[in-house]
């Protein structure tokens, strides 16, 4: 490439002093440059290539024979590595700045020189000022007690939607604790920090941290309740709930108050590099603290998640694997955070701080929400407290719960992605998300559909539940499972068609191949089909049910339970046979509508037929008198007649009809009677 450039100059030298040769308008033949003008022509060329080689960046005696393209990609690689070490050495050598700030703060709040307070005097009357506003808050909240107390005992959730009523007076209660506390405080910002400048300033902002922090340990108060056990809202003891709350109350006023004054002190810093040092000078005390925390209170945190587990399964994980989801995630803030300060990168401890928050959030929300549902259980019609039957609620939380957690994996999701590792920009991801919204609408209707036909089969099953073999809530039963399968698959297939076309997707090709795939199946899978088919019809035609006994071609016994293709049967040996609805052939139902049981006993042939017949109605009558028996019975034990003739006995033939079930206990009862009543009344058996 130089030497096509340095021939072209040269061509172009050459041209332009022949052009103005031929452009004269004498004819003469060109004459010879002199010696200097050659020179000067030269040295004007040579230096014409030399600048063009350095703007190249390499000569040819510099330039490597054995140059690959991933050296010469790692020349113009940014060293960030480098560039961080360079930062961190510009934060450390900066640390003598950091009490700059404090001081400039400090100067800044010093107001004697015009007649005013000192800094320490300052600082002393903000903070008895503090303390009054707390002080009063507590005294409010001690004045209230006693009437809280008295109104706890209605809180407990056996008390259903009236607890409802009852926690909303004690939180009205205690707000009115907090609002004692904002009212003492604007009166003391008034009375002692009037007018404007950096002191009244300083004390309002102060003020105001401090009521962001009442307002926060108000909603704990609310959850754990330290001093009132009815009225908590999660399942903790006393100590657990007292400790728990102090420690996090305690805890957040020292972040909460480390952040006022880190803004604060911000503002007086002579750099951004003063600022990283402070953070850097601050960091160890910000990383063991909250680690300190997290192992004390590791029993209480798993016995609040423990209990929030048996419903929500993130909050049992989170609570078996507490300190290493804990302490970890603090590591990276902590990490993060003084990588955003050196660096003056923030995006990735802002978006790690929101994942800490959100997820502390929906912990506190599913808190909310399953003391809203236990509250709940015991108000819906047909329904006991703590019973196993569905709940509207139940559905309800599900659906709720599933919303939350969407919610927050999007927020997470759009920081990472787009804050931190910019994978997309903010208006890419607006308009996929606003693509998606759609699409996530519809699968989420799918989900409330599918929870609410759930609710719908069980509640009915469970309100309808007899224990009668010819009920229709056991017919129902039986067919649930198919319908569930049914009601699942077309709720799948739609929903997913709606969101793929809402996305953009062309389901048009996706039909057509469901379409051939299916028709492929159904050729090469007749048995199946087969089987398939068979057992639509069978449970059409209600030819059996769960619970009853049967015999088909192939096996007999009780129905346990079926899929699409095939049917559980439990003998009465205790096998259980697997049969393809499309094998099992002509079926008997023994357990359907009534059964009549016949059996035979021998006596001599001389025997009185007439005082046999009484004997046997007096032992039906005695069976008839006993409830669960005669529950049982559709029609009473009869003598039918002479069954057989021998040459030394008479069989005679008994019969009784039972509603379908187990009628060999009635049939055992009788004989057991017989034996032992006809004896008495003189009748004999033949030996």
């Amino acid at each position: 490439m130089a030497a096509l450039r340095t021939t072209a100059i040269a061509l172009a030298l050459l041209l332009g002093l022949m052009g103005g040769g031929l452009a004269q308008t004498t004819p003469a033949p060109p004459q010879p440059l002199p010696k200097e003008q050659f020179d000067a022509l030269v040295e004007a060329v040579k230096k014409a290539v030399a600048d063009e080689l350095k703007a190249q960046g390499a000569t040819t005696a510099a330039k490597p024979e054995t140059a690959s393209p991933a050296s010469a990609k790692d020349e113009h690689r940014p060293d960030v590595l480098g560039t961080f070490r360079q930062r961190l050495m510009q934060v450390i050598a900066a640390l003598p700045q950091a009490n700059a700030s404090v001081k400039g703060l400090g100067r800044a709040l010093d107001e004697s020189s015009t007649g005013g307070r000192g800094t320490w005097s300052f600082l002393t009357v903000l903070l008895a000022a503090m303390v009054v506003a707390v002080a009063v808050e507590v005294a409010v909240r001690a004045a209230l007690g006693r009437l809280k107390m008295r109104l706890a005992p209605n809180a407990i959730p056996t008390r259903g939607m009236r607890s409802l009523g009852y926690l909303g007076l004690l939180a009205l209660l205690d707000g009115i604790a907090v609002v004692g506390f904002w009212l003492a405080s604007e009166l003391a910002l008034s009375l002692v920090f009037p007018g404007a400048g950096s002191q009244p300033g300083f004390a309002h902002a102060a003020m105001a941290v401090l009521l962001v922090w009442r307002v926060n340990a108000l909603v704990l108060r609310l959850v754990f309740r330290p001093d009132l056990a009815a009225g908590r809202l999660c399942e903790l003891d006393d100590r657990a709930a007292r400790h728990l709350y102090r420690s996090i109350v305690g805890i957040m006023l020292f972040f909460i108050f480390l952040r006022f004054l880190a803004a604060q002190l911000a503002a007086f810093a002579p750099s951004d590099i003063a600022i990283a040092a402070s953070r850097l000078i601050t960091s160890p005390i910000v990383l063991v603290v909250p680690i300190w925390l997290i192992v004390t209170v590791k029993p209480d945190v798993q016995q609040w998640l423990g209990g929030l587990g048996r419903t929500a399964r993130y909050a049992g994980f989170i609570g078996r694997h507490w300190l290493g989801i804990a302490i970890s995630l603090i590591v990276a803030l902590v990490a993060t955070q003084l990588y955003g300060a050196i660096t003056d990168h923030l995006n990735a401890p802002k978006a790690l701080l929101l994942t800490l928050n959100l997820l502390v959030g929906v912990l506190l929300f599913e808190t909310l929400l399953q003391a809203f549902v236990r509250r709940l259980d015991s108000q819906l019609p047909g329904f006991t407290p703590a019973s196993a039957a569905p709940t509207l609620a139940d559905v309800f939380a599900r659906c709720v719960r599933v919303a939350v957690l969407i919610g927050v994996i999007v927020a997470i999701g759009e920081s990472w992605v787009v804050n931190v590792l910019g994978l997309v920009d903010a208006n890419a991801w607006d308009r996929v998300a606003s693509e998606s919204r759609t699409a996530g609408i519809t699968l989420f209707t799918a989900y409330v559909l599918w929870e609410i036909f759930k609710y719908g089969t069980e509640s009915y099953l469970h309100r309808h539940a007899t224990g009668d073999a010819t009920s229709t809530a056991t017919r129902l039963h039986t067919l649930i499972p198919l319908l569930r399968i049914t009601v699942a698959i077309v709720l799948t297939v739609v929903a997913v068609l709606i969101a793929l076309e809402n996305i953009g997707v062309n389901v048009t090709p996706l039909l057509a191949g469901a379409s051939v795939l299916g028709l492929a199946l159904s050729f090469g899978s007749q048995t199946l089909v087969r089987d398939i088919v068979s057992g639509v019809f069978y449970l059409t035609d209600d030819a059996f049910r769960v619970g009853e006994f049967i015999d088909s071609e192939k096996a007999k016994g009780t129905v346990e339970g079926f899929t699409l293709r095939s049917v559980r049967l439990r003998n009465e040996s205790g096998q259980l046979h697997t049969v393809p609805f499309g094998e099992l052939g002509r079926v008997t139902n023994y357990s359907r509508d009534w059964r009549a049981v016949d059996f035979s006993l021998r006596f001599p042939r001389d025997t009185d037929l007439d005082k046999l017949r009484q004997a046997t109605d007096k032992v039906s009558g005695d069976i008839m008198a006993v409830p669960e028996l005669r529950q049982m019975l559709l029609e009473p034990l009869k003598m039918q007649g002479i069954a057989e003739v021998t040459d030394n006995a008479l069989a005679i033939r008994f019969k009784f009809v039972t509603r379908p079930g187990d009628p060999a206990t009635v049939q055992h009862e009788a004989m057991t009677r017989m034996l032992r009543t006809l004896p008495e009344l003189g009748i004999a058996f033949a030996k």
